[in-house]
């Protein structure tokens, strides 16, 4: 059975073909075994891939192999979806981006091929300012509605700075993060290891958290 019926494929090919501007690079990290999703992960991106009409370039690389890709793109896990526009953006899927989520990979993909977000001016202007590292895990599950807005904002907040990482992790797939972070909810945002937050908050909400996690 195929994941994206032909509605949505249709409704799909005709968003790409109005809102993408650039061409959009994924990468995708998986594994034969061992890798509970990782097959439908990489249906979902060559479906795609071919609703794109030739503005998506995907990559597939085996996590065993490809040892050198994997240190550069501090790949820890699987499967793995990496999507650079013009910059080689750290927006970065850890699970299947399905359910929910889904929604989330299509905007991404848009904003990555425009390099540009839907941040609040004022918000953007504060998140270029950043100097230091910063690491956002969005801990999520594809059946949880308000998890794609945390989602968004991170990646976004990814493409706005190039010091800050923004991962999602589908933790039904990666249960010991979920045991490791206290995952009780969804959403579940991490910063840099020492602030959370848990639930849908507006973006001013996720500024203040990462100032308050680089001492700012």
């Amino acid at each position: 059975m195929e994941l994206i019926n032909e509605e949505d494929k249709k409704s799909i090919k005709g968003k790409f073909a109005n809102e993408m501007e650039k061409d959009v690079r994924i990468l995708y990290f998986t594994e034969h075994y061992k890798c509970r999703y990782c097959a439908e992960t990489k249906e979902i991106l060559e479906t795609l891939t071919e609703l794109a009409d030739g503005k998506i370039k995907l990559e597939i690389y085996e996590f065993e192999k490809e040892k050198e890709l994997v240190e550069k793109y501090r790949i820890n896990k699987i499967p793995a979806t990496l999507v650079f526009g013009e910059n080689e953006y750290k927006i970065r899927f850890f699970g299947i981006p399905s359910g929910y989520e889904f929604s989330t990979l299509l905007e991404d993909v848009i904003d990555a091929s425009r390099g540009r977000t839907n941040l609040k001016e004022n918000i953007k202007e504060e998140i270029r300012k950043i100097d230091s590292d910063v690491h956002i895990q969005v801990f999520v599950t594809p059946t949880c509605p308000y998890c794609p807005i945390a989602v968004h904002t991170a990646h976004q907040m990814a493409i706005e700075n190039e010091r800050i990482t923004g991962d999602m992790v589908e933790v039904i797939e990666f249960p010991h993060l979920a045991q490791k972070y206290n995952v009780m909810g969804v959403p579940k945002i991490v910063i840099n290891e020492t602030r959370e937050i848990v639930g849908a908050v507006p973006e001013e909400v996720i500024l203040e958290e990462i100032k308050a996690a680089l001492g700012y």
